[in-house]
């Protein structure tokens, strides 16, 4: 089955979509793709056959996705929690991935086609080293497409990927590039593996499961949430306009939030600066009081030079995470 299906909506699915894009449409959806074993539960088919369902079904709701001008998905295909589960599931998940990026890899006109890029998100360390080699060449493949993107969280939970966002900071304390002082909340939010996607609009869950499973914690703060009913190998056309409609009725209310969040985090990142540019007046001034001009001369040039160094750093966490899977896709396999 193919990562991106071709073909049009029918008339129905169209005049719909035309309908829903007339309002204000969610740029970026994540799913938490749930329910592939009670589907085949259900069906009375093996395990593997729910969850190979369930890439199909991704294949699917990828093409209702370009269909409604929605250009960036993201879908947790595969949590760190889920190593715990039988070992002979968890090798046979590993076996599906692996076909699917190989077939990936021979899709490359059809995704060059649609401008696809696909990202990767999580610990690739975890995972079998042929997997990873797979999974580096799909992304080295994509990488420079620009229409739209998939980003595929594999290995991943949130609590790693913030701890990792912390760890990489660290990083760049160590190496000189940054101060702790430098160390923000803003800053964070671009050492996470989702640093080159806006935060979603739309976060779907499906099979009824009510909770977020430690998927994208820090990017939904101001997301809207639906949680559906349905099983996942089982969504429908009609599911996914359902949760937009949801979006739509709340979109008033999260741009709001975003903005007077972004306000904080401005607010927030001054006072940062002020109280910096306190300490320096205060150790180079001996004590004696300051005037306002040289006070708001000597934050515009702190803030300039903060602003460079953070600026280096991403600039060489970059570097090292492209190289990363420059290498990995370049690995020859015994």
């Amino acid at each position: 089955m193919s990562w991106i299906r071709e073909g049009e909506l029918n008339l129905i699915e169209r005049l719909s979509a035309n309908i829903l894009k007339a309002g204000p449409m969610p740029k970026h959806v994540a799913f938490i793709m749930d329910g592939n074993r009670r589907f085949a539960r259900k069906k009375n088919v093996e395990r593997q056959e729910g969850h190979t369902q369930g890439f199909n079904k991704l294949a699917e709701t990828l093409r209702w996705c370009l269909h409604l001008d929605i250009p960036e998905v993201t879908v947790y295909a595969f949590s760190i929690e889920n190593f715990k589960r039988a070992k002979e599931e968890v090798d046979g998940l590993m076996e599906l991935a692996k076909q699917k990026f190989v077939r990936l890899l021979g899709e490359q006109k059809n995704l060059e086609k649609h401008g696809v890029c696909i990202r990767v998100l999580g610990d690739l360390s975890m995972l079998p080293l042929d997997l990873q080699h797979h999974i580096a060449k799909a992304v080295v493949a994509t990488r420079t497409h620009n229409k739209c993107f998939l980003n595929v969280c594999f290995a991943y939970t949130s609590r790693h990927e913030i701890t990792n966002a912390v760890r990489e900071m660290a990083w760049g304390v160590e190496q000189g590039l940054i101060k702790s002082s430098d160390v923000s909340e803003a800053l964070l939010s671009e050492c996470l593996y989702s640093n080159n996607s806006p935060n979603p609009d739309l976060l779907i869950r499906t099979s009824g499961e009510v909770r977020l499973s430690d998927f994208l914690l820090w990017q939904t703060s101001h997301t809207c949430l639906v949680f559906q009913s349905v099983l996942w190998p089982e969504y429908s056309f009609w599911n996914l306009c359902e949760a937009i409609l949801q979006y739509q009725f709340n979109d008033r209310s999260i741009q709001k939030a975003r903005d007077l969040h972004r306000e904080e985090e401005v607010r927030q990142q001054l006072e940062a600066d002020c109280a910096c540019v306190a300490e320096l007046l205060q150790h180079h001034g001996n004590g004696k009081p300051v005037d306002g001009q040289r006070r708001q001369d000597t934050l515009l040039h702190y803030t300039a030079h903060r602003e460079e160094r953070v600026q280096d750093f991403l600039e060489a966490l970059k570097t090292k995470r492209d190289s990363f899977f420059t290498d990995l896709s370049s690995l020859v396999l015994a």
